[in-house]
């Protein structure tokens, strides 16, 4: 299973970066462009035995070290992992560890 996680600044917190890219957008003629939040994505390979028990371990996992959550929020999806969303890195992905 994959999880994906999306982690953002609180509506209640400046994002100097999300407006910088906002700025950069509207500049570029993307007037469109109301308001830009900047964050982070984690993609995550689980080996688990039920999407429930995934959803309960990448809660916590987001509680306790990948989100801040006095200034940050979070939220996830998990999707069944195929052979082509394998995480690089991995045991027998086949490739070798950087140096």
């Amino acid at each position: 299973m994959i999880a994906m996680v999306v982690v953002v600044p609180k509506p209640v917190i400046n994002d100097p970066q999300g407006t910088t890219v906002k700025q950069g957008l509207r500049a570029l003629g993307f007037a469109e462009v109301a308001d830009a939040r900047v964050g982070k994505y984690i993609e995550l390979a689980l080996d688990t035995a039920s999407p429930e028990e995934a959803t309960h371990r990448v809660e916590k996992m987001c509680r306790q070290l990948l989100a801040n959550q006095v200034i940050e929020d979070f939220r996830f999806e998990l999707v069944p992992a195929t052979p082509s969303s394998k995480l690089p890195g991995g045991p027998d992905d086949g490739s070798e560890a950087p140096a």
